[in-house]
């Protein structure tokens, strides 16, 4: 028994390993590639490389481009990649306009966008739809680990009102 339970484990982490496109390995990237240039040029070039139509791996496609802009020199560059991220945001929420997590990484870029550059229309929008997912916490199918995520970048970054304060004190995770 416990040798199958181990084959089942070991298959479960091949299978993981086989498939740069997992959830897990995107949102590592997600959290390290925006203080390490070289981690941000393979999560590009991984995400570059995809060519499907789900909504959440075009959000972190997206996500990827917009790292990059914080990576580059140039000012052209820059506005390069913030509108292919913005492009392919479109194309992602598009796809799934209620997708919490594509919202959020939509909301955590444009947050750092400059506002006068006109590129950060969407963050009550995005807000809206993600905190009622993460209201509705566990039931809303988003996994503990991102709504940590979430949570910890709202509070980090002081973007919660006086209620969502309180009832983010009341999610269990």
């Amino acid at each position: 028994m416990a040798s199958l339970l181990s084959l089942c484990l070991f298959l479960v982490a091949l299978q993981q390993k086989a498939d740069p496109y997992a959830h897990s390995s995107l949102l590592a990237y997600y959290q390290t590639a925006t203080k390490d240039e070289g981690i941000a040029r393979k999560f590009i070039t991984l995400m570059d490389n995809y060519q499907g139509r789900d909504p959440l791996k075009l959000g972190y496609k997206a996500v990827s481009h917009a790292i990059m802009a914080k990576h580059v020199w140039s000012p052209y560059a820059k506005m390069k990649y913030l509108r292919q991220s913005s492009q392919i945001f479109e194309e992602a929420v598009a796809l799934d306009k209620h997708d919490p997590e594509v919202r959020f990484l939509r909301f955590s870029i444009e947050n750092y966008i400059p506002r006068y550059l006109n590129m950060s229309n969407n963050l009550a929008e995005d807000k809206k739809v993600f905190m009622a997912a993460i209201m509705r916490h566990p039931r809303s199918g988003i996994s503990s680990e991102t709504v940590k995520i979430m949570r910890d970048f709202l509070v980090r970054k002081d973007l919660l009102t006086k209620q969502e304060q309180q009832q983010m004190e009341k999610i269990n995770l």
